[in-house]
């Protein structure tokens, strides 16, 4: 099939491709899938179609925002969104230098720029490279994820697409700042560091932050050569005068230097070494693959990320300028720890319950309903942009140390002595078969009414059922968002199938159990009989021929 070429624009025929609807977080696949001819072409030329009346005068007087983590095909999927933005007539292209933008920096662009959205190439925690796994979505106007009535007419059109279009022209040179046209469309290249840079200054003290590292505290800051670096090395070393090597493997790699950058207690397990001891530093801190999500480390001591919500959302009025008049409301996803409640309650706001995805926190916050949100695999963040950010929350962190003068563990202690502790993990079995995940969740969500009055885990099932949610701005309804096991003893289980992955199935299973002790109990006596409980209950090792986690965090 032939190219039609009409004023410079090429329309050029195509088929669909199965598998393209996004999942919590736009389309990931494996990269060799999205290096097949017209792949990509096809999900960003549904993307335009599916958008375009929401310009009220055309893409003309729009502009939009590309940029991505760096990963191994970021600069081609770059030089192909800006020949296809341009043959659709898009008024403006604003291009991270380099490609690079993280996706905390994207929102932060499009906010306070004006945008009418942008295209974010990530695939987030998950590893990079031409063998790996690559990944986009698109945010709209307010800076925050598509919802679900966006992203199901982007996957209708990849299902009926017949042609995309694009125009022949040179690669953009993504190193020089600077404006170039490509057809009618002007193309900026802009430094990726400024605009979340000035978000982060409104927000933050950032003398007293410099005080702190100048009486002498110490801090380890882990970019899993991934795309946090640059920004870290400004902001942290530049801005606040930390000394140099405090940012690691600070230089984004596009197979994140064969590294998962995912930051969690296993894949960074440098960081954690490096923290062990008494001669660690004072805090230690580490961000994912496209810089929305966190790990928060004192010296031999981990914030869980229920935790770290907790924490910041009780100190942040206190110890945050950009905060300093309160919190509207919190949200945390529904598997995330229940600990944000209870500083909820003794604030005085709402705290909502919502399901897994960044998407679902947008309306809240747009709404004036919630300042912060948070969910359990390592992302929080607030109504700054409408992404996590993660190094907005360890920049709450250091807000935090430096104004209590408290270590990390002091800090999550006082909140424990004050509020009760949830004993909380989770388990992730990775790479399971997909079919045999599915049977196994189907036939679990078939039998919760039967669990009711059944022993588990020393205690009797109070109530079990599938969550769905209603949005309180809008109305619409999400279902089948995991299942929940409530406990008379207050313990909860949250079992759900994790949309994040490109290979095979990962089952994440939740448990929790809260006492008002100060923290005093050892996590694992806490929640032992309950993961074992879990285990039996879904025969993990009969399914799977294990019923050990894959990563436990």
């Amino acid at each position: 099939m032939t190219p039609i070429r009409e004023g410079g624009v090429q329309t050029v025929p195509t088929q669909p491709f199965e598998g393209q609807r996004p999942g919590t977080s736009g389309l990931r696949k494996k990269t060799r899938v999205f290096m097949q001819p017209g792949y990509l072409e096809n999900f960003v030329q549904s993307v335009f179609d599916a958008v375009r009346t929401d310009a009220a005068d055309g893409f003309g007087a729009e502009t939009l925002v590309v940029g991505g983590d760096g990963r191994y095909y970021n600069r081609e999927a770059v030089q192909t969104i800006i020949r296809m933005a341009a043959a659709n007539g898009f008024g403006r292209l604003l291009v991270g230098r380099g490609g690079i933008l993280s996706t905390p920096a994207v929102s932060a662009v499009i906010r306070r720029r004006g945008a009418f959205g942008g295209l974010v190439l990530s695939a987030s925690h998950n590893p990079g490279g031409i063998d790996e796994d690559f990944g986009i979505k698109y945010n709209t106007r307010n800076g925050g994820p598509a919802p679900e009535s966006v992203t199901e007419r982007i996957y209708a059109g990849t299902q009926s697409i017949e042609r995309y279009l694009t125009v022949e022209h040179p690669d953009v040179d993504l190193e020089r700042l600077g404006s170039v046209r490509v057809g009618g469309t002007e193309v900026a290249v802009i430094d990726p560091l400024e605009d979340y840079t000035a978000v982060m200054e409104g927000l933050f003290d950032f003398e007293r932050l410099r005080a702190y590292f100048a009486s002498g505290h110490r801090m380890l800051f882990d970019a899993m050569s991934a795309v946090t670096g640059p920004y870290a090395t400004q902001i942290i070393e530049g801005r606040l005068g930390a000394p140099a090597g405090t940012v690691l493997n600070g230089t984004p790699l596009p197979d994140f230097g064969g590294h998962h950058p995912d930051p969690n207690l296993v894949h960074a397990a440098e960081l954690v070494s490096r923290m062990s001891g008494k001669d660690a530093p004072d805090f230690g801190a580490a961000c994912d693959g496209d810089g929305d999500r966190n790990l928060i480390l004192g010296r031999d001591f981990f914030v869980s990320p229920g935790d770290s919500l907790a924490v910041i959302a009780e100190h942040a009025k206190d110890c945050i300028p950009g905060y300093r008049e309160g919190l509207a409301g919190v949200a945390r996803s529904m598997p995330t720890s229940t600990a944000v409640d209870r500083v909820a309650d003794a604030l005085g706001i709402k705290c909502y319950e919502t399901p897994t995805g960044w998407k679902f926190f947008g309306n809240l916050l747009d709404a004036g309903l919630a300042t912060m949100c948070g969910e359990e695999s390592f992302g929080t963040g607030s109504n700054h942009v409408r992404e996590k950010d993660g190094l907005w929350a360890v920049l709450c962190w250091l807000s935090i140390l430096a104004v209590t003068g408290k270590s990390v563990e002091e800090v999550v202690r006082e909140h424990w002595r004050k509020f009760g502790r949830s004993y909380y993990q989770r388990h992730d079995y990775e790479g399971l078969d997909a079919a045999a995940a599915a049977e196994m969740m189907t036939e679990l969500s078939g039998s919760l009414s039967n669990l009711t009055g059944q022993p588990l885990a020393g205690s009797r099932v109070e109530r079990a059922d599938e969550f769905g949610y209603t949005d309180p701005v809008d109305g619409s309804t999400t279902s089948r968002q995991g299942v929940r096991i409530f406990l008379e003893d207050g313990s909860r289980a949250v079992l759900r199938l994790s949309g994040t992955g490109t290979a095979g199935a990962t089952l994440r299973i939740y448990i929790e159990r809260y006492r008002d002790d100060a923290g005093a109990s050892d996590i694992e006596e806490a929640l032992g009989s309950l993961k074992q409980g879990v285990r039996e209950l879904l025969r993990l090792r009969e399914r799977f021929g294990t019923d050990e986690p894959t990563v436990v965090t």
